[in-house]
């Protein structure tokens, strides 16, 4: 049976996608293909139909985490940003939480094309957060606050004191720097 150009696109699109929260949750190599195939409820024999490579899948994938991420933040004012960054809501859901935080040591081993599409995916986020008052560096500075902050949460214990105290001091200390700039 041959299927639509449409329907092409949208299995693509559905493992991408898919991919995107796969890969946040586990890892780049936490995630076989025949796995992913399956989670976008489709045979794994399909996968090289649309991809030359995983590679070239996580590079897509990542793309479209940095793009679902900027839709979640469009128009959200720096405090109200923060206060989400930095809550258990988003650092529970890693799934479907940030692509820097969830993937940023992975990124640092894979290759240099993978290093760039994640460091455009950066640039991208920089520019949408970048509309208030700051400079690109207090910017840059507070981006590695919040990602070192929920990567140390997320390595402590699931329910460890110390995972909410880092979340809690590291949000006081961030919007209070901004309180005090200001």
């Amino acid at each position: 049976m041959k299927v639509s150009k449409e329907q092409v696109r949208e299995n693509r699109k559905r493992i991408v996608e898919t991919a995107s929260v796969l890969f946040r949750e586990r890892g780049y190599d936490g995630v076989g293909v025949a796995e992913l195939m399956s989670a976008a409820g489709l045979t794994h024999g399909g996968f090289y139909k649309h991809f030359g490579s995983k590679v070239d899948l996580m590079a897509e994938a990542v793309s479209c985490g940095f793009t679902r991420s900027a839709e979640s933040t469009a128009g959200v004012n720096r405090e109200k940003f923060i206060e989400y960054y930095l809550s258990r809501q988003h650092r529970d859901g890693m799934g479907n939480g940030c692509v820097m935080s969830a993937l940023g040591a992975d990124t640092a081993r894979q290759s240099e094309s993978m290093k760039a599409t994640f460091a455009a995916g950066i640039e991208r986020q920089l520019a949408l957060l970048g509309n208030e008052d700051g400079t690109r560096a207090d910017l840059i500075d507070t981006i590695a606050h919040l990602v070192g902050a929920l990567v140390l949460s997320r390595a402590c214990p699931d329910n460890s004191a110390l995972a909410d105290e880092i979340l809690d001091v590291c949000r006081s200390r961030i919007l209070s720097q901004d309180v005090n700039e200001n």
